[in-house]
């Protein structure tokens, strides 16, 4: 029997939201420094009745750390997600770098998932419109925006750069983001047919010769061709539009320096930059030679069509995935070209090894050319081996190319479908979630005299902090914005008021009061007193009906008062309780009650 009584003794009992587990003591014991290791009676989530400690924690991961604390082993469970896990963790005081090497790439696949919702973040793909409070954080002026003094300038400025940045933010927003989009393919559609035979005109000259019978003779001479007029106008109403919203742009953006420094931004300057700069150059400098070069820079603006990012997610996306896949695309360069010298050497000695009349690998450079169509399986046919060993070459070369090519781009995939599917998911997420209030921990019941009490027994209603709870205090106090009731002065002076309470704090006065807080609060003392009798006139009994007032408000038994008339008996000890409230010792007031014979005394003087 008492190795029974000793094995429960041993053991603990856990009730982790709602579920109950048994284990030792001992088994908690070998991690110290942990939440369970140091399990005490004296906590509060312990209770005595069932005997079992209560934690308002997930039960299914519990399961996995008891089971940590059972066998040394933390494991993953795969139908709980990552950060719930964590914060489990980290409550039972966990490390959670002790997870499992079978259950790591499992538990911290929710870590890559939120660095790419951080990542969708920055890109801006939201098309829910902010609030106002938002825009007014954004632009600057939130200080402006709760005193309500928003000029005019600073109410038309979020919405002027929402008409030309953010194109789903209204109906107008789209058209002139349609408007854009529109300059945008007709400046490259232009830049593009411009160069076109048939859409260039001839500058033809009329030189006049001299023949040989001495007569004049005169033909035609193209000397170049330049393009269509109307290219050249439809050039510059694009170009006034792209100008025009890279000013209204900059003028309503909300950080210049940050709009300065963007790379579509940069490309717009540079691209509506080159237009002008290539007008200055036909003016004054056609005469110099070698002019066609110069428009050689007017090809940046055909790097214009990244402005489309702007309008397209996907775009964002596919250069968000070559960006996190910096890394794999340059393992591919690195493993291409390590693969092109090496091929490119063994090609050129291999065709020099035989007899080679055809020769067409007459150095290694032009071995690179051909190793770099043969890897990434192009294959121009412009130059191939033509003995076998350089055919044997050639293969190797072809089987290299292609899984150094293959092996890279299923992660760039990845990447790519991972995004996509991460910003599909965003957007149909609804955008408005209920909110959960946070759990508001149970009071723990407040001893007697502790600070943040009421203490003592002060008039209803009186004092100059007087509140609806009377006693010269504040008022009912407030914790955590909930009004705590705390117990009112008023009834503990009801509950002295009366004949019973007269009867009590005579028969045992100091017992009621230490065992009972709201009595105990005001801390009376009790001051035996004894009357001194008059001389003429004998004191009145003190009537069954009359009673002891402790009330604090100074007010005596209406019974005792009445008393007087009547016949007199033999004069009784008096018994003073003299109250101080705490509120009365902070402004000076002390209240003393005194017995029905004493009032009586003053009544009938």
């Amino acid at each position: 029997m008492n190795l029974i009584n000793m094995d429960s003794e041993n053991r603990v009992v856990l009730n982790v939201g709602g579920i109950r587990h048994e284990t030792y003591k001992a088994t908690l014991k070998k991690i110290p420094a942990t939440r369970l290791s140091r399990l005490t009676e004296a906590l509060a989530n312990y209770d005595p009745i069932l005997n079992e400690y209560f934690f308002d924690r997930h039960p299914g991961v519990f399961a996995q750390v008891l089971n940590y604390y059972r066998t040394g082993k933390l494991h993953y469970p795969t139908d709980v997600c990552g950060p719930l896990f964590e914060e489990e963790l980290e409550f039972w005081g966990l490390d959670s770098n002790q997870v499992e090497p079978c259950c790591w790439m499992t538990y911290t696949q929710h870590r890559d998932t939120q660095e790419t919702l951080a990542v969708l973040d920055r890109l801006d793909l939201d098309t829910e419109k902010p609030s106002e409070e938002e825009l007014a954080r954004k632009f600057g002026f939130e200080e402006d925006y709760y005193k309500g003094t928003i000029s005019w300038w600073q109410e038309m400025k979020p919405r002027i750069w929402s008409l030309f940045d953010e194109p789903y933010s209204s109906n107008a927003a789209k058209t002139i983001g349609v408007v854009s989009v529109f300059f945008i393919c007709i400046s490259i559609l232009s830049f593009c047919l411009k160069t076109h035979p048939d859409m260039r005109v001839p500058i033809v000259r009329n030189i006049t010769v001299k023949t040989a019978n001495g007569s004049n003779g005169w033909f035609l001479d193209k000397t170049q061709t330049n393009a269509h007029i109307a290219f050249f106008y439809i050039e510059c109403v694009c170009n006034a539009w792209f100008t025009f919203e890279i000013l209204v742009r900059f003028i309503s953006s909300p950080n210049k320096w940050e709009f300065i420094k963007s790379s579509v931004n940069i490309i717009d300057y540079i691209a509506t930059l080159s237009f002008y700069i290539d007008l200055v150059l036909q003016r004054f400098a056609s005469h110099l030679e070698n002019a066609d070069i110069l428009e050689f820079f007017s090809i940046i603006r055909i790097m214009r069509l990244f402005k489309l990012t702007r309008h397209s997610s996907g775009l964002k996306i596919l250069i968000q995935t070559f960006r996190a896949s910096a890394k794999e695309l340059t393992l591919l360069v690195f493993f291409l070209v390590l693969g092109i010298v090496i091929f490119a050497s063994l090609v050129y000695y291999a065709e020099r090894i035989q007899p080679n009349p055809h020769n067409d690998f007459n150095s290694i450079p032009l071995g690179l050319w051909w190793a770099l169509v043969t890897m990434t399986t192009v294959g121009y046919g412009d130059m191939a081996p033509k003995t076998y060993i350089g055919m044997f070459v050639g293969a190797l070369c072809a089987l290299a190319g292609v899984l150094t090519i293959a092996l890279p781009v299923p992660v760039i995939v990845s990447n790519f479908a991972m995004y996509y599917s991460h910003t599909q998911a965003r957007a149909k997420l609804p955008k408005k979630r209920r909110r959960v209030l946070p759990v508001e921990q149970p009071r723990q019941p407040r001893l007697p005299g502790a600070p943040g009490g009421v203490s003592g027994c002060g008039t209803p209603g009186s004092g100059p902090h007087s509140g609806p709870m009377g006693s010269g205090g504040t008022g009912p106090r407030r914790m955590n914005n909930k009004t705590k009731d705390l117990v009112s002065p008023k009834s503990v002076a009801q509950l002295f008021a009366g004949p019973l309470g007269a009867s009590i704090v005579a028969m045992s006065p100091r017992t009621m009061l230490d065992l009972n807080p709201a009595l105990a609060m005001g801390k009376p003392t009790f001051q035996p007193r004894i009357p001194t009798p008059l001389a003429a006139t004998p004191p009145p009994p003190v009537s069954s009906a009359g009673g002891l007032t402790a009330s604090g408000s100074g007010a005596t038994s209406a019974t005792g008062a009445t008393s007087a008339t009547q016949p007199a008996a033999a004069p009784l000890p008096s018994i003073a309780v003299s109250t101080t409230a705490s509120v009365g010792k902070d402004l000076g007031i002390s209240t003393t009650t005194t017995t029905a014979q004493e009032t009586s005394k003053k009544a009938f003087l």
